[in-house]
């Protein structure tokens, strides 16, 4: 059981619900990104995903592409992202961490010293926003194999044959795409985001989080009433986009003020 099993089982037997917080690893600056994941934890997070910049993030609306071109601006690739988790594990080694982004830094890499490196630094989940289960075998067993989670995507189209599919190869977690499009659209649904984690929820026994479009605390409750977890991403990026101009302390306290009123409104 890693990380990830143990602290859906903790908050499963609180009766609390899971608060994911995304961030782009190296935007705004190199420096900003491992000190801002602690604070995150100190505002109420109980997984972190980081993402991993990608020059063609095709499932990302404009705040999270923007993300990535001021990461690789600061030059930030997949093994820098890594180490990242490694600086962090240095003083927290409970809170989980998934990777999130896309398979072509990956097999650039090579699955193997990826797998490698991802579990000497303490990677807990690896989400790869491009990569269906019918084509993931061979990345999967090996992520298995150094019990770090494959995490995938479910859309609001995904059918019982697809959630089952996903349930078989897949750990962690599901992330349920809860609108059609990309990072940061609107109009969510929380009628029909319901509806669909009841139909999920009869072809899996893995936790369901609820990511694209939680923009506010009263967002991240409605969801918290029917799913697992929330993961809130693209209005912690607009907090940090908004705020270049201030110090790193400051950008932090914006996005710990957001992130502590999720956390509050999911606890209530």
């Amino acid at each position: 059981m890693n990380r990830i099993d143990q602290t859906f089982t903790q908050l499963g037997e609180s009766g609390r619900k899971a608060l994911i917080p995304f961030i782009t690893a190296g935007d705004p600056t190199l420096a900003f990104t491992v000190e801002t994941m602690h604070v995150l934890v100190e505002a109420g997070a109980d997984v972190i995903e980081l993402g991993v910049p990608f020059s063609d993030p095709m499932a990302d609306g404009p705040v999270i592409q923007r993300a990535s071109e001021r990461a690789l601006a600061n030059k930030v690739n997949l093994r820098q992202v890594i180490d990242f988790v490694r600086q962090f594990r240095n003083t927290n080694q409970q809170t989980p961490v998934v990777l999130m982004g896309y398979l072509n830094p990956i097999e650039c890499m090579g699955y193997e010293q990826f797998v490698s490196a991802a579990k000497d630094a303490g990677v807990d989940g690896v989400l790869t926003v491009d990569m269906p289960p019918e084509e993931a075998e061979d990345l999967s067993k090996r992520l298995q194999d150094a019990d770090i989670a494959c995490i995938f995507l479910l859309a609001p189209n995904s059918n019982s044959e697809r959630v089952r599919k996903v349930s078989e190869i897949g750990r962690g977690y599901l992330y349920y795409v809860s609108l059609k499009g990309v990072t940061g659209a609107s109009h969510l649904d929380l009628e029909e985001v319901e509806r669909k984690i009841g139909q999920i929820r009869e072809n899996t026994s893995l936790p369901i989080v609820v990511g694209f479009g939680v923009k506010d605390p009263e967002t991240a409750a409605s969801i918290g009433r029917v799913a697992d977890g929330v993961v809130v991403g693209s209005a912690l990026i607009s907090r940090i986009e908004s705020s270049l101009e201030l110090t790193e302390p400051e950008i932090r306290q914006q996005i710990t003020v957001l992130l502590a009123s999720m956390r509050e409104a999911l606890d209530n």
